[in-house]
């Protein structure tokens, strides 16, 4: 699971303004003592909890200690030496509680509407229903419904893969999610043939404090980028403290989205969430061998310094404060503290029973504990900083969504856009059998009369002079020029395929044209709202209101690719709204392909990130649509002469021939045609693509003259 570079912006910063605060706690730490790190106070609650801790017990007794023998000085210094480990030496049985808690962590694996698999997380059973994870890995209900839990996905001493179980969640019945303090709470749907949820356990979140101090080395279970199971084990030392958040030292690798932060004694102290990455003057990310990194290399080759997690007495806090629950959502949310949570045994499945012998013998536990973590570039989310933070309770038959910062994304009454309805009218009828998708016979006899005059003198024309007429034509038949408006101008009917459904252009993720409708009505009044909310900030300047629009703009984006991206033409019509360069989209891969032209990679087929494509080097070539894309560019370039820049943030001459090759790979496709015919339409734009209409006129055109 990528994260949203808002969220490590955000870590970065909280770690930068606690530098004082840290190098404090390493001058104290130097000193040899964990115990004179953190408050007295904090240190007398963690030595309490301590003495009535299972684990910290065993550990003791296997010493042949007994606490009630001891001064408190002595006590301090065998719980400062042998339970927080500032010896190598651990009781076995702390490997041993180690691997029975890891039972409850699970791979999610995040998917699209269609089923395809879109990105990974890492979650934890803290129930024996509710899953905990991050809310940038699982943001919204919609998310949740399309993801999986994936339990015992890791390996065996002997190497070989165990028998993983896949659970689909549940967030009709229970959903809380948070944005602020980056968590969501969801439940999970038992399998009716396959065990029972209760045989991993789970992990009770605590709120009492005393589970951890400053100096003490933590555990993360995980699955890095969506690989088995992996324990990073005593590798991350707490060095610091914030009223919501941890930060842990490093010096091997972050965390996985969504992984539980245990201490020595296996409880959950915290949710991890982010890196802080290493960066030189400028700002850059450096990777571990000092270079400057590029998202394409993946974020397994950043060098990290720290990690933070959030801390889960916090999380706590804001679950219990949560109103208006229904009956089953409080009965499931007090499962959550009631303490009756055992140990549960270590479960051997058919194919790793003989594996649990074996690592089981006589009180002796052998583990293989992989330290190395890498994690994959996956799906970049939606995370702005001018979202307010929202706890979201799914409904159920007797309770109601609770919102309780912002206004519900409800779909607004379509009745009242008749241009819109009448374009879902038309759908329907194409569903039912009642009109044409595409009359091959009707847009050729279209076609030929509006070229009529070219057609004539075709022979006569050299590159430049059919350019120039090409030209003229496309910008005077621009008879009607359309507000950017693709859930009203494009989805409903010109970007349908021949199946009815909308497919992304780079990815070919699917949706009906209803979903994707009302997905950007929902974006777009969300929008609304952030929009007011800006405005009304009367401290703001003309520059830093439009920043925040940009903002806004960039974290909030509608489902619908610019083909040449906006920032080449500045935004401005008609080019906005010509539908001969709008695609559908889904936000991922229109963000993950930013404003960058295209290219061809030699090592394409090698580096295919998530269907989008590959970005590298302010470069992007797409894993689908190239045909789509080349022959929507190059209209633009007959259209908008000039806009397209001789640079190589946009296209030079040369890279024309990138365009003209992809348009001779990928034919003109029926769902170019339709969407061709109908943006000639008179209710739509009237001007038509040549690229469509006569693919062989590619290599009759000069397009240098197109770019400025």
């Amino acid at each position: 699971m990528v994260l949203p570079q808002q969220i490590i912006q955000e870590t970065i910063e909280r770690y930068q303004t606690r530098s004082a605060s840290r190098d404090r706690n390493f001058r104290k730490l130097s000193l040899g003592s964990v115990l004179n790190v953190d408050t007295p106070e904090r240190v007398n609650r963690r030595l309490e909890r301590i003495a009535r801790n299972p684990v910290a017990t065993s550990i003791l007794s296997a010493a042949k200690i007994s606490i009630d023998n001891l001064s408190t000085e002595e006590f301090n210094r065998i719980v400062q030496e042998r339970i927080l480990g500032q010896r190598d030496l651990m009781s076995i049985s702390y490997l041993e509680y180690g691997l029975r808690v890891s039972r409850s962590i699970c791979r999610i694996i995040l998917r699209s509407r269609s089923g395809r698999v879109v990105g990974y997380g890492t979650g934890c059973m803290v129930s024996p229903r509710l899953l905990l994870t991050n809310n940038h890995v699982l943001s919204s209900i919609e998310e949740a419904t399309s993801a999986l839990a994936e339990f015992n996905y890791q390996s065996s001493t002997d190497g070989q893969m165990l028998q993983s179980s896949a659970y689909e969640l549940d967030p009709i019945t229970f959903f809380i999610t948070n944005k602020d303090l980056d968590y969501s709470l969801v439940a999970v749907k038992e399998k009716p043939n396959g065990l029972s949820l209760s045989e991993f356990g789970w992990n009770p979140l605590i709120e009492e404090q005393g589970k951890v101090i400053l100096g003490e080395y933590l555990n993360i279970i995980q699955h890095p980028g969506g690989e088995p199971k992996q324990v990073a084990l005593r590798e991350n030392q707490l060095v610091d403290l914030l009223d919501d958040f941890l930060h842990y030292q490093t010096d091997t690798a972050p965390g996985s989205s969504g992984s539980p932060v245990f201490n020595d004694q296996w409880e959950v102290v915290g949710l991890h969430h982010s890196g802080v990455p290493k960066m030189d003057e400028q700002g850059n990310y450096l990777t571990i061998d000092g270079s400057i990194w590029t998202p394409a290399m993946g974020e397994d080759r950043i060098a990290w310094i720290a990690n933070e997690g959030v801390r889960v007495s916090r999380i706590v806090e804001d679950i219990k404060k949560q109103q208006n629950l229904s009956q089953i959502q409080r009965n499931l949310r007090s499962q959550l503290f009631d303490g009756s949570q055992p140990l549960k045994p270590i479960v051997p499945t058919k194919n790793d029973k003989q594996t649990m012998n074996n690592n089981i013998n006589n009180g002796i536990v052998t583990w293989t504990i992989p330290l190395q973590v890498s994690v994959s570039f996956g799906q970049a989310s939606i995370a702005s900083s001018t979202q307010p933070s929202s706890v979201t309770v799914s409904p159920t038959p007797d309770s109601q969504v609770i919102n309780t910062q912002q206004p519900a994304a409800e779909l607004p009454d379509i009745e009242g856009d008749s241009e819109l309805h009448a374009q879902l009218r038309q759908l329907q009828r194409l569903r039912q059998g009642e009109i044409s998708y595409y009359d091959e016979a009707q847009d050729k006899r279209d076609r030929d009369q509006y070229y009529s005059e070219i057609l004539s003198e075709l022979n006569s024309l050299n590159k430049s002079k059919l350019y120039n007429r090409l030209q003229q034509l496309l910008k005077t038949t621009h008879k009607k020029q359309l507000s950017y408006d693709p859930k009203q101008h494009l989805y409903p009917w010109v970007d349908v395929q021949p199946d009815l459904k909308i497919r992304s252009i780079y990815s070919q993720l699917e949706f009906t044209p209803e979903q994707i409708i009302k997905e950007d009505l929902q974006i777009e009044k969300m929008r609304a709202f952030r929009l007011q909310e800006i405005m009304l900030k009367e401290s703001l300047t003309t520059a830093k209101l439009i920043e925040n629009v940009n903002v806004l703009e960039a974290n909030l984006p509608f489902n619908c690719e610019h083909v040449v991206p906006q920032s080449w033409f500045g935004k401005a019509m008609p080019m906005r709204g010509d539908l001969h360069h709008l695609f559908a989209c889904e936000t991922q891969c229109n963000s993950f392909r930013s404003n960058s032209p295209f290219t061809d990679f030699p090592d394409f087929s090698e580096a295919i990130r998530n269907n989008c494509g590959k970005s590298e080097n302010q470069k992007f070539e797409p894993g689908f649509g190239k045909g789509e894309a080349a022959r929507a560019t190059l209209y633009f370039l007959l259209r908008y002469p000039g806009f397209i820049n001789n640079s190589n943030q946009e296209y030079k001459p040369e890279n024309l021939e990138i365009l003209l090759d992809w348009h001779k790979k990928y034919p003109v496709t029926e769902h170019e045609k339709h969407r061709n015919a109908a943006i000639a339409s008179s209710q739509k734009q009237g001007n038509r693509n040549p690229l469509i209409d006569f693919p062989e006129w590619a290599d009759l055109i000069d397009f240098r003259l197109g770019i400025g």
